[in-house]
Parts: structure tokens; C-alpha cells; sequence
């Protein structure tokens, strides 16, 4: 038997190396397969397309991404070009002689990596055809009317059909990993395996369908992960046949990784296998030249927004703007499972603490979560109107002041104030005033919806009887609909929106990684999360105060719903206590925590994962290192020196606390000091994770 080649984790320029430098790394060819390629349907797309560049710089020309072909997605994303692999050529030019269209380009992201994609509808003629192989290998029938399962089929017939075309070139040389991303992809994988290919496959389940579907419906699911029958539950949600897939394609793949512990241990009972790696999401971050430039977009994007502000509480605009925090919540509407029923519990609790304690801070609260809508709020277009028109009538009498101002001055004279506006300036400015006057409540949605009287969240607005009053301290304004820059109301894509917000909130129940927490922490903006989010358990592993670094974990897995819906005020409620300087630190601390998210370090776990997966296919050609799975250890963020920059309430018996105390605090920190540690901590060397077999999870968890 010849001899193994052995695998490390060696680092070079923060890329993995092969050890052995006879190993023909030239020679093996890696694709990455998903629904989502070139094709945004959610957070999956984001994963791959910010991963795209570091595995680019780590395979070259080797790196093939598989997907869908939709052509209003190509036209404005993908470069068509020419195979620069022969193999790969030959293999797309005989399913095309088959009568099915392959289309081959670059991706136009950051890396250009190169993108396979099949056209499903050319290959539907094959749809009954594939669906008896697939039930011949998998005992899997699928549906007529389930569109998407149909679809996969034929995607993952595709892409076993390419990947056995490519390996049929190779003489059963080991040259192959195949990467699936999700049951969508599965089918190929089920097909790959059944056909015994000599292809490496891994397979990664971002969230288990069933676990999804559970938490949805309200079920206690934690707390009774391993009581659930699980085909009864899939069979009554009429989604046995996708749960079979996803089953299948977890117990067939060479090495199954998802994207947090938390899932995991889902995955788990759900799907019964442990994962062999938890690959955390990571990002792609741009760090600006000056330290200090994502304050100042901070400062910039907060003034649009409080423009828009202007507009929408005309006539009730009683509050003062530089005393007022934006906060928001983002993503799918999904009510529950992203935790807006207790963000709206807890901005109920916030309003009467805000009151009591006769705050003058102001808190708008936002809620970007699409949903169906048929047009703008009248009132809303109205708002922006009158603002334009009284910015427009300010603009005239300045010019017209200035002008009489500047002769008199010319003149060597102090004019006189009292004369320098006429009866006609005053009539404009008085017309204007009477414009603002509004008999109606600011409204707290910007769109008309299509169905209010069921919607979820202006329901518990309803109840809980947030209406924006002059009284109320807390505003609320839902926009159903993703922000966008040409927008009439809100003309702000996301990405600017949350640089100007001070606050985040994201309480999920179910949540296996987090994205918008995530970004908001490569914005430099804190954000709240929960220890049922793959992203905040990913941060209480990582940083030993999070809090401190604008990372507020809200413990929904061992608390009751009432408990954590009061742990979730507390934390609202101290960071409003906290002066604008307090908050200028906590940002500078939270952007350093964007290099724990970057793919430049987490992009290692997936380098494992294919390690891995290469030493069980071909275990007489490669084998794994047997130090190749060591714990994480360093890559860890210590509490800062200086007490944390929010004042916490458990800790100041009124809201009152002293203002010396404030000015300790300031004089303690030292920005240049803490960013030298974080960035020596962050360059401590650390290797990967890999869930531990027979690990046992803690049960007895409250459902909330």
C-alpha cells in the first residue's frame, strides 16, 4: 500500500499548507454545491458568498461553485466564460449533448471564484425518471405538488450526474471534494454515495428543517429535544419526504458539520448524528485606514436617520433628537422564532421604566421584517412631505435674512433684529407652523399592510398599547419591507441603516448562527443575542465579558420566558443610561471583536473539515495528523482593564448614580492600551474544535 500523505493545519500567511509537498494539490478539484449560489434566498447565500474569496486564495482555479441557473440572477452577477479545466469541460459538454444547459462564469464577488450552474427547467423532462432512481437508492418518494423537493431532485440528479462525468476522467484517483450546503443540495450527495463515486463528501446542515418547523409552532423544543418522535412530527408538518433528504444526506456524507454548538447539539436529536466539525459563519472585514472612521459614518448615517424622524413624528416631534438611541430588530418575519414577541414585551417594561424615572432619554424602536403591504402609509409620505416643504421654507427666509444681514453690515450697521424680518417672512413661517399641526397619532407602520387585523406584531403593539403618544418613551415603527437607498421614506441600504443605529436587538429562540448580530459587530455597533443563538454562544466562548464589548447574551435556555424578558429590560434600560462617551467606547471595543468573525480565521474550520473528509474517503492516500483536532484554546478576548463602559443596573440601586463615577470609569480607559492587548489576543495561535463524541447536553431547559 503506498504511503499516506499526511495532513496538517500548518499556517503560512494565515492559509493552510499541505505538509506533504509531494501531494499533487494541483491535481484536486473542489466544489461547493448549494441552492444559493448566485441565488439569494437567505443567510446560506451570505455564507457562501463571503467565504468565496479565502477559498479562492486557497484552491485558485481548483474552486468550482455548483447552483442554479435563474436568469435574472446571472445576468447581473455571473461573467460567462470558459471552463479552464478540460476534465470539467468535458464533463459539462456531455450533459449538454444530453439535451440539459449548463451554464459556466465567474461570480462577480470579492475572489471571482468560478460558478456551475445547471437550468433546472431544461432538465425537467428527467423529473419522473430521476425520481424512481432516487427512490430506488434512498426509499425516499417525493410529492408531485412540492415544487421546491421536485426541483432539488433534479439539481441534485445534475449535479451527481457532473460529478461522475468529471471522475470517470480520473481513474478513480482521489481528486474530488464535494461540499453540500443544506437538503436542497442533499440529493446529489445520496446519488454520489449510491453510485460509490471517488469523491470526498461533507455535508452541512445551517439549520435542521424539523427544528425550524418546531420552534415556529411554539414548542417547548429544548427542553425536550430528545422526547420529540420525530417522524410523527415531520409527517404532520407534511414535510416527511424533505426531512428524509435531509436525514439521508446527513448519515451518507463522509463528514457532517454544522455552524454552532447550539445546533449541534439540534442535529443531534433531530437528525441523529453528531457532527464531526462546528464550522462557525465568519465575514469578510474591511478595516479602515483610520481608526476612528466607522464613528464618524456612525455620526453621518444617524443624521439620516433622524431626518426621516423629523418627518415621520411631525407635530409630535416634543423630543429631543440628541437625547434619542435607535434601536432595531431585522430579518425573516418570523415572530417568534427571532424573539420579536419578547422584544416587544421588553420595550413595554422599558417604556414604563423610562416614565417612572422621568427619563429625557427617547428610544425609537425599528422593525425592518417583511411582510405583505400594498403600498406606502399615506400618512408616512405625508411626514416626509411636510418636512421637506418646512426645510424648503427655512432655506428661503435664511436667504432672505442673510442677504439683509449682509448689506447692513456692509453698511458698517448692527441691523436691527426686530425689522430685519417683514410681515411676509413672518406669514410664511406661521403658515408653515399651522402645517405641522397633526390630529392624528405618528403611525407606527410605514406601509399599509395587507392583512393587519392577523399581523403578529401590530397585534401586540395593539395590546401592549405602544401608539406612539407624546407620553411614551419608547417609539415604535415597523417597516415591512428591506431598506433600500432608492426609497422615498428611508433612503438608506441596511448596511448604512445599522451604522447609524446605536442598538441592535436580536432575542431569537431559534437562531443556529446570526448574521445580523454578527454584522452589527463589524459595524462597531453593540447588539443584543441570546445563548440559543449560534453566535452568541460563539461569543461566550470567545470573550470572557461580552457585555463589556457591547455583546449582551440574553439567557433564553435556562431562564423562564418572564425571567429573560426581564433580564432583556435591564439591559435596554442600562443602555440608555449611558452618556454618549460611554457609548464611543463600547463601539471602539466592539468593532476589535470583528477579527473573531473574520473567514481569514474561521475559515480554518472548513480547511479541517475537508482534511477530514479526504482521510475517511482515501484512507491509504491521506491520513489525518494525530494532533489534528486540539481544543480551541487562546483566540480569546480577556475583560478589559477599565470596568465596563455600560452601568449596570443591577449594580446602582437608582438610575441616578454619580456622574464621578461616570468620570472614573473614563479616566481608567485606555483605547490605545486595550486595542494592543485585543490585537496580540486575537494573534494567539489556535487550532480547531471538534464536537466531542457521547457529549451529553444539558436537558431542563425553560421553554420561553
Amino acid at each position: 500500500m503506498p504511503l499516506a500523505r499526511s495532513l496538517s493545519m500548518t499556517s503560512l500567511n494565515g492559509l493552510p499548507q499541505w505538509e506533504d509537498e509531494d501531494l499533487p494539490v494541483e491535481d484536486l478539484l473542489l466544489f461547493e454545491v448549494s441552492w444559493e449560489v448566485t441565488n439569494k434566498v437567505g443567510g446560506i447565500y451570505t455564507v457562501i458568498q463571503t467565504k468565496a474569496k479565502i477559498t479562492a486564495d486557497e484552491w485558485g482555479e481548483n474552486y468550482f461553485l455548483i447552483g442554479p441557473y435563474f436568469e435574472h440572477n446571472v445576468k447581473t452577477q455571473v461573467e460567462a466564460c470558459e471552463p479552464p479545466n478540460p476534465a470539467v469541460k468535458k464533463a459539462m459538454d456531455t450533459i449538454k449533448g444530453q439535451g440539459c444547459q449548463v451554464f459556466f462564469g465567474r461570480w462577480l464577488i470579492e475572489g471571482s471564484p468560478y460558478v456551475l450552474l445547471f437550468n433546472i427547467g431544461s432538465a425537467a423532462w428527467n423529473l419522473d425518471r430521476w425520481k424512481g432512481e432516487f427512490w430506488d437508492v434512498s426509499n425516499i418518494g417525493i410529492p408531485f405538488h412540492d415544487r421546491e423537493a421536485n426541483d432539488a431532485v433534479i439539481f441534485g440528479s445534475l449535479t451527481a450526474w457532473f460529478l461522475k462525468e468529471l471522475s470517470c476522467q480520473f481513474d478513480g484517483k482521489p481528486n474530488i471534494i464535494a461540499h453540500f450546503h443544506e437538503w436542497q443540495a442533499g440529493v446529489g450527495l445520496i446519488l454520489s454515495r449510491s453510485q460509490k463515486l471517488p469523491v470526498a463528501t461533507i455535508f452541512t446542515t445551517h439549520a435542521t428543517l424539523l427544528g425550524r418547523y418546531l420552534c415556529a409552532a411554539s414548542i417547548d423544543f429544548y427542553n425536550n429535544l430528545d422526547q420529540f418522535d420525530i417522524d410523527k412530527e415531520a409527517g404532520e408538518r407534511q414535510i416527511y419526504h424533505r426531512y428524509c433528504m435531509e436525514r439521508a444526506s446527513v448519515h451518507c456524507a463522509h463528514v457532517f458539520t454544522t455552524v454552532s454548538e447550539i445546533t449541534a447539539i439540534e442535529a443531534e436529536h433531530m437528525l441523529k448524528r453528531n457532527p464531526d466539525v462546528v464550522t462557525p459563519n465568519g465575514l469578510n472585514i474591511k478595516k479602515f485606514s483610520a481608526i476612528h472612521e466607522f464613528q464618524n459614518l456612525h455620526s453621518m448615517y444617524k443624521a439620516r436617520i433622524q431626518e426621516f424622524i423629523r418627518g415621520h413624528f411631525y407635530g409630535h416631534l416634543d423630543f429631543n433628537l440628541e437625547n434619542t438611541l435607535f434601536f432595531f430588530i431585522a430579518g425573516r418575519y418570523e415572530f417568534s422564532n427571532k424573539g420579536a414577541d419578547m422584544f416587544l414585551e421588553a420595550l413595554s417594561r422599558l417604556n414604563f421604566l423610562l416614565r417612572v424615572h422621568k427619563s429625557d432619554v427617547t428610544v425609537v424602536v425599528f422593525f425592518i421584517m417583511p411582510a405583505k403591504t400594498n403600498n406606502f402609509n399615506v400618512e408616512t409620505l405625508k411626514g416626509q412631505a411636510v418636512r421637506k416643504q418646512l426645510w424648503d421654507t427655512a432655506q428661503s427666509v435664511k436667504e432672505k435674512f442673510g442677504k439683509k444681514l449682509y448689506n447692513a453690515l456692509l453698511k458698517g450697521e448692527i441691523p436691527d433684529l426686530t425689522k430685519i424680518l417683514d410681515r411676509d417672512d413672518i406669514t410664511i413661517m406661521k403658515r408653515a407652523i399651522f402645517s405641522t399641526q397633526r390630529h392624528c397619532l405618528p403611525p407606527v407602520t410605514t406601509h399599509n399592510m395587507i392583512d393587519d387585523g392577523n399581523d403578529p406584531i401590530l397585534n401586540t403593539i395593539r395590546r401592549i398599547g405602544l401608539f406612539n403618544n407624546r407620553t411614551d418613551r419608547v417609539k415604535v415603527i415597523l417597516h415591512p419591507e428591506f431598506l433600500s437607498s432608492t426609497s422615498p421614506l428611508l433612503p438608506l441600504d441596511y448596511e448604512e441603516f445599522v451604522r447609524g443605529c446605536h442598538l441592535g436587538v436580536f432575542p431569537s429562540y431559534y437562531e443556529p448562527w446570526g448574521y445580523t448580530p454578527a454584522e452589527c459587530t463589524v459595524m462597531g455597533i453593540p447588539s443584543v443575542t441570546t445563548n440559543l443563538s449560534g453566535f452568541g454562544c460563539f461569543m461566550q466562548d470567545h470573550v470572557a465579558d461580552p457585555a463589556a464589548y457591547g455583546i449582551y447574551i440574553v439567557d433564553r435556555r435556562f431562564r423562564s420566558p418572564d425571567e429573560s424578558c426581564n433580564q432583556l429590560t435591564q439591559i435596554l434600560y442600562g443602555f440608555c443610561q449611558q452618556s454618549r462617551r460611554q457609548r464611543i467606547i463600547q463601539r471602539n471595543r466592539t468593532e476589535r471583536l470583528s477579527d473573531l468573525l473574520d473567514w481569514r480565521y474561521l475559515g480554518r474550520y472548513y480547511m479541517h473539515a475537508r482534511h477530514l473528509a479526504l482521510s475517511r474517503t482515501f484512507p491509504d492516500k491521506f491520513e489525518m495528523e494525530p494532533s489534528a483536532p486540539p481544543k480551541t484554546e487562546g483566540f480569546r478576548y480577556p475583560r478589559p482593564s477599565s470596568v465596563p463602559p455600560s452601568p449596570s443596573v443591577s449594580q446602582h440601586s437608582s438610575p441616578q448614580h454619580s456622574e464621578a463615577e461616570d468620570e472614573d470609569e473614563d479616566e481608567r480607559y485606555d483605547e490605545d492600551e486595550e486595542a494592543e492587548r485585543d490585537r496580540q489576543n486575537i494573534k494567539s495561535p489556535f487550532s480547531l474544535g471538534v464536537l466531542p463524541q457521547g457529549k451529553k447536553k444539558q436537558h431542563g431547559e425553560y421553554r420561553n
